[in-house]
């Protein structure tokens, strides 16, 4: 909880910092990437910094934890901090790097917001710093702890078992310990982080859904290749390398699986939405129903460019077969076959059964919409959860 005495200075100068605060994580990145070089090239997605996410998501987690202390201070913005914190572990986030983070943003917004960053307005707003970064310390501790592995150290090497084509631009990799032990556990829904090394020596780390059931046998990731500015770029670079270079046999750096969306064990019915690659999280789910002998009502719904497009379909299919009482719906822009729909996703006609809970994947204007049909057809909010790949910039664009 935020003192009193700090709650009144955040309070009066939120609009100002709020204003500032794309700027002022602008600069931040810069001064942090200067003082440490290795945690752009071996840490943070070089993508993403180069089109400007991450910073558009850390500005927007700040305003919006600062705005959650001052507006609700008996409560914490837990849902947030819980997608950071996962985030954060499967990236071997420590505990000693908030200290580094801390010094140069609180550099970054002295010299841009000048002398109206009294020491009373500093000592504010380091309070905030240190109430959400403990905050996903203790989170981060908890998570490795339930995993049994040290803070920085959640890294095993995995074998590619096999390697499978999907679609002309997705792949499944099907991946087993190198050390022979058995694979860890998760949840159905969970993901986790890759790193390989770049032709420039580089280490980048991107995540990953497991997309197959905590109960197979097997171990498995599909990746779709980005197509950025050429392939050797920062945009798609781990998934152009993953495509064109591991082949069957091969080795990978694998981290525990972590992830908050996860599917929760009920007998509520069950909706699925997803979009393009963001069927992945969905289909460890609903392979997990399947071997659970879940009877309520299950709605598949996807949405792709073409039935060709459309990684693991038939796998969709197959596994909505198999449950008791479930339905796929699928929507295409091109080559939709009869049975099937052409257009955005569209739930006029779909029945949405009360009690329902939702689990929505894809691009964020994809799950904004569905969740706003969702709400209008009576699916409380708090019924429905998402998952974003890369930067969550749903607080961002808010």
């Amino acid at each position: 909880m935020l003192s009193e005495k700090s709650t009144e200075t955040v309070r009066a100068t939120l609009p100002a910092v709020g204003a500032a605060i794309g700027d002022i994580t602008e600069l931040f990145y810069a001064k942090l990437f200067v003082a440490h070089p290795e945690l752009l090239r071996d840490l943070f997605n070089r993508g993403n910094q180069n089109a400007g996410l991450q910073k558009q998501a850390l500005a927007g987690s700040v305003a919006a934890f600062a705005t959650h202390l001052v507006a609700h201070p008996e409560t914490r913005p837990d849902t947030m901090l819980n997608r950071i914190a996962h985030k954060h572990a499967s990236l071997g986030v420590t505990r000693e790097q908030y200290a580094v983070v801390r010094r140069h943003l609180f550099e970054a917004i002295a010299e841009i917001l000048g002398a109206a960053v009294t020491p009373q307005v500093a000592e504010a707003w380091d309070e905030v710093y240190w109430l959400m970064a403990n905050a996903l310390i203790a989170i981060e501790e908890r998570l490795h702890a339930e995993r049994r592995v040290l803070a920085g150290d959640v890294w095993r090497t995995w074998t590619v078992a096999a390697r499978v084509e999907e679609t002309a631009d997705c792949t499944t990799f099907h991946l087993a310990p190198a050390d022979g032990a058995p694979a860890p556990g998760f949840k159905p829904g969970q993901y986790v982080s890759v790193q390989v090394e770049l032709p420039d020596g580089a280490r980048q780390i991107r995540q990953y859904s497991l997309s197959r059931s905590p109960g197979s046998a097997v171990r498995a990731i599909t990746v779709k290749r980005v197509h950025g500015p050429a392939a050797a770029g920062p945009d798609g670079e781990v998934s152009n390398h993953l495509h064109a270079r591991v082949l069957a046999g091969d080795t990978l750096r694998v981290s525990a699986p972590y992830g908050d969306l996860v599917l929760r064990d009920s007998a509520a019915p069950v909706l699925l939405a997803s979009a393009g690659i963001g069927c992945t999280p969905m289909l460890s789910m609903l392979e997990h129903l399947a071997d659970t002998g879940h009877t309520a009502p299950v709605t598949v719904l996807h949405a792709d460019r073409s039935p060709a497009d459309h990684a693991l379909r038939g796998d969709h299919r197959a596994l909505t077969h198999k449950l008791a009482d479930a339905s796929a719906r699928f929507w295409y822009e091109e080559g939709a076959e009869p049975g099937e729909a052409t257009g955005r996703l569209d739930l006029s006609a779909v029945p949405v059964e009360p009690g329902t809970t939702a689990y929505l994947c894809g691009p964020l204007p994809f799950m904004r919409a569905v969740r706003e049909q969702l709400i209008a057809k009576g699916v409380p909010a708090a019924d429905i959860h998402y998952e974003v790949f890369g930067p969550d910039l749903w607080l961002a664009s808010a």
